[in-house]
């Protein structure tokens, strides 16, 4: 009894032992083949195959060194006998129609490939595990074949849709690749921010965002009650700044869902944001026709007003008549509604037409107050009115009234946007009246703000302060230029062109110089002086082209030659100029949208 179980014993050690020395074995026949010691290896392989247990430690190598060395014969010979060692390893069987597809063997990998199908026909995660393995071969045209069927056995559409877009990827078809995510998003609407973010990635040449726009409208046309078409048709046309074409699907959606224009106002507010104004102002329009009864009615009216306000800010030289206009149009829509947040809103925009367009500040200041001391008005509201009545008071010259003003605001709103942005009207406070290290002081505090654009204001009129008084102990000429930008903010233009001129006659090559061009190009334009805007600004991209203005300047130009000479054919060249020479600039991604613009990309 003993005897016998010391020799089970012995034969399990025995068996074991020669496993282990195979294995070493396999491990250095690899290490022969990898090595380009390809005699050596092929001796150890053809040996170690002959045990089965050993063919999965050797066969890929092995099979790669039969094709490196051209022995066709060979290696079908010894995938066959693989095959029939482990007939369910579908590696191995995929292996063996990369042969015929690596020699050229078309019938021959065609009628293969249609016994595998034959075989694991009523089992699609075999199908796709196929595909998977045929796609490792860069067999793509066999692999996608295998996902078809293996979807057409699933019954779903989505089925492989992504598997199947990432082939169509690979092969840069993409039509396919599209639809195929687009399959994907139908069988799976909750990952539809995923498939919007692989578009973002993807297709970014215009014919291919195209060929999504036509994809989608078929797809809407065909079944015009689903959602998910025209979520990803608004999507893509918001990409492309197309507002408009946006709002008419986000129409068509307010009206299926029976809403009272809410995707209408989310586009339209991204119109906004984005300064389209006249797509704002006609989307604002037809919420307020369509729903004139409805919850969105009174923010419909402000933010119309509002856009309507903006295009004529930004048409030099400003239209008085029609500021009064719409100075007009927040008392209507106040007198309407009633006090709310909305209409005590529209009454504060009133009060700023007032005060820095009709120059008509007793106006300004009464409706500032009179929602300060109302009881519906938000707290943030009123802290906002206060800064408003402090800049107020700067064009009446009562500094004192204004950093008190801007204090309690500070005061009131800690750690907080409006708390940041108090002190930062502090400081350039201090920049106007020439306390430029006080001024430095809350700016150097201000560059850590949580909001970009307070920060960024922040590093702007620091980095102005230190440049131009570095180099003068007496900071005569930053005190001259900062009275200069007290009078703009005044509206006294015809004072300050004066006064820049000055500057220029009286301190001929001072480092300040460029900033005095950038404010001559300024005044010029609200003047409605184009030209003369844009020669202030060649000054600065000739003379200046090392400074922190340099580009601003560059892009600048651009834009009054496309927004006001309405010469696209130079703006184009600008554009393009512009890219080349200042491609860190953080105006690049506005100056390849408006070349996309210019050569009808985003026509709608």
């Amino acid at each position: 009894m003993y005897t016998r179980k010391f020799l089970i014993i012995i034969t399990l050690l025995g068996a074991a032992l020669s496993l282990s020395a195979q294995t070493d074995d396999a491990k250095l026949a690899n290490e022969y083949f990898q090595q380009g010691e390809f005699e050596k290896a092929r001796a150890m392989f053809e040996d170690l195959e002959k045990n089965r247990s050993v063919i999965p430690l050797i066969h890929a190598n092995y099979f790669r060194l039969l094709l490196e060395e051209q022995d066709i014969k060979g290696a079908e010979k010894y995938l066959d006998r693989v095959i029939k060692s482990f007939p369910g390893n579908i590696n191995y069987q995929v292996d063996l129609a990369f042969l015929y597809h690596t020699i050229g063997e078309s019938d021959k990998l065609d009628k293969y490939l249609s016994t595998l199908k034959k075989q694991f026909i009523e089992n699609q995660y075999q199908l796709s595990s196929i595909a998977q393995n045929l796609v490792s071969h860069q067999m793509y045209e066999e692999a996608i074949d295998f996902y078809l069927t293996a979807r057409k056995l699933n019954g779903r559409e989505s089925a492989f849709a992504l598997d199947m877009a990432a082939l169509y990827r690979m092969k840069n078809d993409k039509r396919k690749m599209t639809e195929e995510y687009i399959n994907y998003a139908e069988g799976n609407p909750a990952n539809l921010a995923y498939v919007k973010n692989l578009f973002q990635n993807i297709l970014t040449e215009p014919e291919d965002q195209e060929f999504l726009e036509e994809t989608l409208i078929q797809k809407i046309q065909k079944d015009p009650n689903s959602a998910l078409y025209s979520d990803l048709l608004i999507w893509l046309e918001l990409q492309r700044k197309n507002y408009y074409a946006a709002f008419i699907q986000a129409r068509a959606l307010d009206r299926r869902n029976q809403q009272p224009g809410d995707q209408s106002m989310r586009i339209a507010r991204i119109a906004y944001d984005n300064e389209s104004w006249d797509d704002a102002i006609d989307i604002y329009t037809y919420v307020i026709d369509t729903y004139g009864d409805d919850y969105n009615y009174p923010q419909a009216r402000r933010f119309l007003i509002k856009s309507k306000e903006n295009k004529v800010k930004t048409a030099f030289p400003v239209d008085t008549t029609a500021i009064r206009n719409l100075a007009t149009e927040y008392s209507e829509l106040y007198d309407q509604i009633g006090p709310n947040y909305t209409t005590l809103e529209a009454l504060r925009n009133k009060a700023l037409l007032h005060a820095f367009y009709l120059d008509e500040l007793d106006t300004a200041t009464r409706i500032l107050n009179f929602v300060i001391e109302n009881r519906r008005a938000p707290r943030a509201l009123v802290s906002e009115c206060k800064l408003d009545l402090g800049d107020i008071y700067i064009l009446t010259g009562e500094p004192w009234e204004s950093t008190l003003l801007y204090s309690q605001v500070e005061k009131d709103n800690k750690e907080a946007p409006l708390g940041y942005e108090a002190k930062l009207r502090n400081a350039r406070l201090n920049y106007f009246t020439g306390n430029f290290a006080l001024a430095k002081s809350h700016l150097d505090i201000l560059k850590l703000a949580t909001t970009r654009e307070i920060s960024n204001d922040a590093i702007a009129l620091s980095l102005l302060i230190t440049d131009n008084t570095a180099f003068d102990t007496t900071d005569f000429i930053m005190q001259e230029f900062a009275n200069v930008e007290l009078l703009i903010f005044q509206n006294k233009t015809a004072e300050a062109k004066a006064k820049l001129a000055k500057i220029l006659k009286e301190n001929p090559g001072h480092s300040i110089t460029d900033e005095v061009y950038w404010l001559q190009s300024k005044l010029e334009l609200q003047a409605g002086n184009y030209q003369q805007a844009v020669d202030y600004l060649d000054k600065i991209i000739q003379a200046y082209s090392y400074d922190i203005l340099s580009d601003d300047a560059f892009y600048k130009k651009a834009t009054i030659v496309q927004d006001y000479l309405h010469d696209e054919e130079q703006a184009m060249t600008l554009y393009q100029e512009f890219l080349k020479a200042h491609p860190g600039s953080m105006y690049v991604a506005e100056a390849r949208q408006r070349i996309r613009q210019i050569r009808g990309d985003l026509v709608n």
